[in-house]
């Protein structure tokens, strides 16, 4: 793209700016506006699980019910409490949103589709998402209120518990990959499977990690039965009590956002990305475009998403605690160990 604006005249400084502010934008925007779609999905799915209609009425098939709401929440008036502290509560959803966003610059929609195809990307999504942290802490603790204070509390621990476990998933993915550039992570899932599946996704020896990865996936973005920080029957709306208007919308686009980060994640660490699902010869099955391909993986994954929403109970606090430490950290140390040493045997011997 700089190149193309080289060719309008303009030096490769101003080429290379106008570049990446239009890369930005033609990835926000989509971004935003799939975030207003997944959540009348999001209820579409609910309401089929729960045999009911869902949203129906604003638009054709209710699908102009997001923006309706979004309409509503923009009009409403913005409300700080008395007692807060005004700069770190203004500020706090923004952090949210803005480093929901920041996470996209990395990952790619096809081959040479990504904005940032730096080689270290893996590790910058690892640290944008521990980041996420902070807009909740802030929150929490700007709103001078106990009930956000505890569950601020508790989502920090919970993200912070689970982000272990992500971590090494993350180095089993690493090590089997050779690389931290997620193109090439995609591209090293080509063929994989020990004989007994020709396709493009990791081979079976990973499988139990995507399982957890999943699951972490679930906690990190606090959906059930991982919800804890919005128990509805404790602590009102967690850490979002005191907010209103657009610094509440800023946060519920900010989660869904790192939801679809997390279902792209799935597709592209263990799924094959942009690749077709199986390695067949069709004519027309390697002509559809790969960002087809990676969009309905990420679509299949946010649909799973959902439906463990409207169908599995909520953890207590101590289960969900157990649940990341003393099951999930172990057994992704034990997959470490086993990947290395597989690796050691095959690959890797002389």
């Amino acid at each position: 793209m700089t190149a193309f604006f080289q060719s309008l005249g303009m030096n490769y400084e101003w080429a290379w700016f106008v570049a990446t502010v239009c890369g930005i934008l033609l990835i926000a925007l989509p971004l935003m506006l799939s975030v207003a779609m997944i959540i009348y999905v999001d209820r579409k799915v609910w309401a089929a699980i729960n045999l009911r209609r869902g949203p129906n009425v604003v638009g054709p098939f209710g699908l102009l019910q997001s923006f309706a709401d979004g309409l509503k929440v923009f009009l409403q008036e913005t409300i700080i409490p008395s007692a807060a502290n005004k700069g770190i509560f203004l500020i706090a959803p923004i952090v949210t949103f803005t480093v929901a966003l920041a996470a996209w610059a990395v990952i790619p929609f096809d081959a040479g589709a990504v904005l940032a195809d730096i080689n270290v990307g893996l590790l910058y999504i690892l640290a944008i998402s521990s980041l996420s942290v902070y807009g909740v802490v802030m929150s929490g603790w700007a709103s001078n209120s106990k009930y956000p204070f505890f569950s601020a509390m508790r989502a920090s621990a919970q993200m912070i518990s689970y982000e272990v476990s992500i971590g090494f998933i993350l180095i089993c993915v690493v090590l089997w990959a050779g690389t931290f550039n997620l193109s090439e992570i995609v591209m090293a899932q080509e063929g994989h499977g020990f004989g007994i599946v020709n396709g493009y996704f990791f081979n079976i020896l990973l499988f139990p990690m995507w399982v957890l990865f999943f699951i972490s996936s679930l906690a990190e973005t606090q959906r059930v039965p991982f919800d804890l920080t919005e128990a509805e029957s404790e602590l009102v709306a967690g850490y979002q009590t005191e907010y209103s208007s657009m610094s509440f919308a800023l946060f519920w686009l900010g989660e869904y956002a790192n939801i679809l980060l997390m279902c792209t994640l799935n597709a592209l660490l263990f799924f094959g990305g942009w690749l077709p699902p199986l390695n067949i010869d069709l004519i027309p099955w390697f002509d559809i475009p790969g960002i087809f391909w990676l969009f309905a993986k990420i679509f299949f994954f946010f649909f799973m998403f959902s439906w463990v929403m409207a169908t599995v109970p909520r953890y207590r606090y101590d289960q969900l605690m157990r649940l990341g430490w003393k099951i999930f950290l172990p057994f992704s140390l034990l997959f470490v160990v086993l990947i290395s040493g597989w690796l050691m045997l095959t690959r890797y011997a002389a």
